[in-house]
């Protein structure tokens, strides 16, 4: 059996980075031949985990033609977040808990999408199904991702088989999953450490939304401030960025991790549809969105409807 390479999005957050070990792990449990990589450097928060579990960081790749002809994906299906030649390679696998968009394959394939917080829940489940046990540091790093995902459990996508998995994983790894999953939380907001640019792409996906080039990045802080103060640079970056890559709508969601409340910076048009998918008003670009926390949930559906 030829070797496959099993990824995340790009710019990978948590459950990106963790899901394709484990599901890399799964499938070499069940004879194949794979290897977990990744699509760019771990953030600051995957950084943390993998230092706190004394896990390797996965090799960064750009492409993945050279080396194999066929992949899985986990935490994505849309091209546009893939590898940059996921178009030359054949998808075999994917296990994904986003909407299913601009994905196509010539061949049949294994397909596990489910509508819940985060992919390492349903690989959580995947492997009970397939009766192969979570090693305990593994266990650790999907109930990271879980907790990432989630926001400890606060978020909107949040399900009770998250729930059900997470406490299920920080028992195999004997972590009290609340204490940890708030210093967790916390070592992903240290924005000062950032540049303009590193912060506008660390956590960004791109969306086609109606013909729409879509761009929305997430930044979880502790105080709006530790980015606002800095709006004017950081609105300055998402332009040329926006210039740059044809984006024709720009959007920052920065997410207050302790209160579940965000405000999004707006760069692009049209404005006048972002207004209408959260009925909320700009104020200089600025838009208060209470009570939101997730892209997935809360943002995309809601542009999607707005510029349909």
């Amino acid at each position: 059996m030829s070797k496959e390479l099993v990824f995340g999005h790009q710019n990978p957050d948590t459950d990106a980075i963790v899901a394709a070990k484990a599901y890399s792990y799964l499938q070499n449990q069940l004879g194949y031949d794979t290897e977990a990589v990744a699509l760019g450097e771990p953030n600051a928060e995957t950084a943390y985990v993998l230092n706190h579990f004394d896990e390797p960081t996965p090799r960064i790749v750009t492409a993945v033609k050279p080396e194999v002809d066929a992949v899985m994906l986990v935490d994505h299906n849309e091209f546009q977040q893939s590898v940059s030649d996921i178009e030359s390679v054949q998808v075999t696998h994917v296990v994904d808990h986003h909407r299913i968009a601009n994905f196509n394959t010539d061949q049949p394939l294994e397909y596990r999408a489910e509508p819940v917080g985060c992919t390492s829940t349903i690989l959580t489940n995947m492997f009970a199904e397939k009766d192969v046990k979570i090693p305990v540091k593994l266990a650790g790093l999907m109930m990271s991702a879980i907790i990432s995902d989630t926001l400890l459990l606060k978020s909107p996508t949040t399900t009770d088989k998250d729930k059900e998995a997470l406490r299920a994983l920080a028992q195999i790894a004997d972590v009290d999953y609340e204490s940890y999953g708030i210093e967790m939380l916390k070592a992903g907001t240290n924005v000062d450490a950032k540049s303009d640019q590193e912060l506008i792409d660390a956590d960004a996906k791109s969306f086609d939304i109606n013909g729409k080039n879509v761009r929305i990045d997430q930044i979880n802080v502790v105080d709006f401030e530790d980015v606002l103060k800095r709006q004017s640079s950081i609105m300055k970056a998402m332009s040329d960025e926006a210039q740059s890559e044809g984006y024709d709508l720009f959007l920052v969601l920065v997410t207050d991790i302790l209160n579940s409340n965000s405000k999004m910076i707006v760069v692009g048009e049209p404005t006048d549809a972002v207004e209408k998918a959260f009925n909320a008003k700009l104020t200089d670009s600025v838009m208060d969105l209470p009570g939101v926390v997730s892209r997935k949930k809360q943002v995309v559906p809601q542009l999607t409807d707005a510029l349909n």
